[in-house]
């Protein structure tokens, strides 16, 4: 009997390192067959950014499986404020750039108006070989099984383009409602909206009584897998065709 070739794709994980180790320990054995789909958002928030990069970098030598990192907009924003810092981004508390700072350096013993102007300076502390894999990411990946993106299309109602036509920041960025409802056609693996958020307007009333809000989102040919992991959440990854769930709560 011939096996499927399985694809796991796997959400935000924001700087939980404890829970991508959990979730990876409980994915079946993987085969040179396999791949692993990291849908981007590895730093910020929790408390281990840095020791979520190392994992996600050293996995290739550790499994059989293929492992293709993409790009979050936390990456991209990063990468961005490389160049020009932005305040915006930076400071925000809820974007959670002072945790993953606590990460990369010793700062989080400093005042904290030192610790924002380490920020608006991150070439001066941000490691070269971190900027260089993130510069490396890939902004979408597709297979027989799905099209795998951070966080949506470039589009409008039922009307949405191959992520090879559309505009990166869409593919980064996107949290239009017209997607989460007007999307058809091949299956679609998404991060970046925390499920909860995703609306739930295809399901029947009594699904709705049914469903877990915090879970991974299905509707169509979409699927969502960010399910607040470094906001409070958990890790989410599913398999496919099986579309198993794993998690690490």
């Amino acid at each position: 009997m011939v096996r499927m070739n399985r694809t796991f794709a796997i959400g935000d994980i924001h700087g939980e390192a404890s829970h991508l180790a959990r979730l990876l320990s409980r994915l079946p054995e993987l085969t040179e067959e396999d791949t692993i789909v990291f849908l981007g958002d590895y730093l910020d928030r929790g408390p281990q950014s840095r020791e979520v990069i190392e994992l996600v970098r050293a996995l290739p030598a550790q499994t059989a499986a293929k492992v293709v990192p993409l790009m979050g907009n936390h990456e991209e924003a990063w990468l961005r404020c490389f160049k020009h810092p932005e305040p915006g981004f930076l400071l925000r508390p809820e974007n959670g750039c002072f945790q993953a700072l606590h990460s990369l350096t010793d700062a989080e013993t400093l005042p904290e108006m030192e610790q924002a102007a380490m920020l608006l300076a991150p070439t001066k502390w941000f490691p070269p070989s971190v900027i260089e894999w993130m510069e490396s990411l890939q902004l979408y990946y597709e297979d027989e099984h799905a099209i795998y993106v951070h966080a949506g299309l470039d589009g409008e109602g039922e009307v949405w383009q191959h992520p090879k036509d559309g505009r990166k920041r869409n593919l980064l960025w996107c949290r239009e409602p017209d997607f989460y409802r007007g999307y058809k056609g091949k299956r679609l693996c998404f991060g970046h909206t925390i499920t909860k958020e995703l609306p739930l307007d295809h399901l029947s009333w009594f699904a709705k009584i049914l469903d877990d809000p915090t879970d991974v989102w299905f509707r169509g040919d979409l699927i969502g897998l960010d399910t607040a992991c470094g906001k409070g959440g958990y890790l989410s990854a599913i398999e496919l065709p099986s579309l198993k769930i794993y998690t690490s709560r």
